[in-house]
């Protein structure tokens, strides 16, 4: 059976401390929720006298979340401690977290006390939370620069108060894992009451090892990470919690396991980057836009043979639909055929190295290759386009149904059709399905402004189903209506299979 390591998120105490990044009430309530959804274990909710605010916060967060804890910070100091029980009121499992310094830089230069006197605070925080909760969790602030056999006294004098939990903050991201990991050895080995609690890492990033820290503690008898989603937090950030979540999912020799639902990851990474105001870097484990993306030619040909080549974990495993082939001037022939096959282009292998030489041409001129490009490049170079647009005409406007007619050169023949429709665009594409007499179904429409100005070209893209089968068209034109048209016509000049029935179609209406 695999040890469970419980996840202690901290993105509405120690990520909200971020500069610009602070959050309404409603805000951090629907924050919560999903932080319930996603499975972690305990959420601090935040620091309650610290502001009205966020008393008002942790009330509410309590009236919203029924499993997580719901955990409020305080100093060591009797009205912090009474005000965080208050806020606590309507929670279905509560917990204050107290605690002060343990290094002598805390001691002497914050406090201006001794280690004695601390150590008094400390027992007597402990014991005033019990007056309001059964849990509490005491920080050991500073941990990170203490002295071992201080800290060792500390955490057993706190236990033997009642403290259920004991956090081991590396407050000032100053540890080496490896050190890290032998201080929480170190306790598990010196605080005879270790077992009556729950040894809690916190570390912060300051020079990068956050995580490594936090999974060096979990690996010498740590049992809880506090983390942060993004590793959002003062100065450099904290853990970062997808990263210490799928790396015990992906290390099954640590033999442990959270109850973390992976799938939900990307989702709750976006929302709080788009709540709080603060952009997830391209490269950021797991959740950056770049985290499953191949530029390199060598790369992305053994991704698409075998996807475990440059992936340990899938992109659906975070919530991410697929993985990104990124076409650059370094990207092979693989990653080009890929793309164009997304888009509808089947090319022989003769075809394919033609084009590819027109690519890289197109590649060193762009810094990457969108769709669109594609589609412009391969404008004219198949054979099977057979459909070419006549004439388009649109009447439309209060009271009037919208009406257009359509015009398509098929083969050199010309057919004309008219339909009704919701819009001028679904009335001209009604009309060009009653010429082909096939069975389409849109997908996607999306439609972008090229420039600024009154005489902006617009740029349609779409995407079309044909037999289960997905085309993608791209069409640029002032008219917006036009430029409708004109990628519904590309994306349908795509269906190869659909060249025979057309073909058919036309001998019937020629017989009759």
């Amino acid at each position: 059976m695999s040890d469970k390591i419980y996840i202690f998120d901290t993105t509405l105490r120690d990520g909200e401390q971020v500069p610009g990044c602070q959050l309404n009430t409603t805000e951090k309530v629907e924050i919560a929720k999903q932080l319930e959804m996603l499975g972690v274990d305990v959420i601090e909710a935040g620091f309650p006298i610290s502001s009205p605010g966020d008393f008002k916060s942790v009330i509410e967060i309590s009236k919203a979340v029924n499993d997580p804890i719901i955990c409020a910070l305080s100093r060591a100091v009797e009205k912090d401690i009474q005000v965080a029980g208050e806020s606590l009121a309507f929670a279905k499992r509560g917990r204050i977290h107290t605690g002060i310094g343990a290094s002598d830089y805390h001691i002497k230069h914050k406090f201006n006390s001794t280690r004695e006197q601390v150590l008094e605070r400390a027992v007597a925080a402990v014991k005033y939370a019990k007056k309001y909760v059964e849990d509490v969790e005491f920080y050991a602030e500073d941990a990170g620069r203490a002295d071992n056999v201080f800290l060792a006294q500390m955490i057993q004098a706190v236990i033997a108060a009642g403290a259920t939990v004991v956090n081991i903050p590396d407050t000032t991201g100053y540890c080496l894992p490896e050190d890290y990991g032998n201080k929480i050895r170190f306790l598990k080995e010196n605080v005879s009451n270790i077992d009556n609690a729950i040894i809690s890492v916190h570390c912060h990033n300051d020079l990068g090892m956050a995580t490594a820290n936090s999974i060096a503690g979990i690996q010498n008898g740590a049992r809880q990470i506090e983390a942060t989603i993004n590793g959002i937090g003062e100065r450099a950030g904290n853990t970062s919690l997808e990263e210490v979540a799928m790396i015990i999912q992906t290390h099954k020799s640590l033999n442990m396991h959270t109850n973390i639902d992976s799938k939900k990851i990307t989702m709750l990474s976006l929302l709080v980057s788009k709540m709080m105001r603060m952009p997830v870097q391209p490269n950021k484990a797991i959740v950056g836009r770049n985290a499953f993306a191949h530029s390199s030619g060598i790369h992305q040909d053994g991704v698409l043979k075998h996807r475990d080549s440059y992936e340990i974990i899938s992109p659906q495993s975070v919530g991410v639909p697929d993985n990104s082939i990124i076409l650059t001037a370094r990207s092979g022939k693989a990653a080009l055929n890929f793309h164009l096959k997304k888009l509808g282009y089947e090319l022989s292998k003769d075809e394919l190295q033609k084009t590819y030489a027109d690519f890289l041409k197109l590649a060193d001129q762009k810094k990457d290759i969108a769709d669109e490009d594609l589609i412009v490049l391969m404008e004219g170079k198949l054979s099977d386009t057979t459909i070419e647009i006549n004439h388009v005409q649109v009447v439309c406007g209060k009271p009037l149904e919208p009406l257009a007619t359509v015009e398509l050169s098929i083969n050199g023949k010309s057919f004309r059709e008219s339909a009704t429709g919701n819009g001028p665009v679904n009335a001209s594409l009604r009309a060009i399905d009653r010429i082909l007499g096939e069975k389409i179904v849109l997908e996607e429409y999306l439609v972008q402004a090229m420039a600024r100005g009154s005489r902006d070209e617009g740029k349609v893209h779409m995407t079309i189903d044909y037999s289960g089968k997905r085309f993608h068209g791209f069409g640029v034109d002032e008219d917006i209506v036009m430029a409708s048209v004109k990628a519904y016509v590309s994306a349908v000049n795509k269906i190869s299979t659909l060249k025979i029935k057309r073909e058919n179609s036309v001998a019937k209406s020629m017989a009759s």
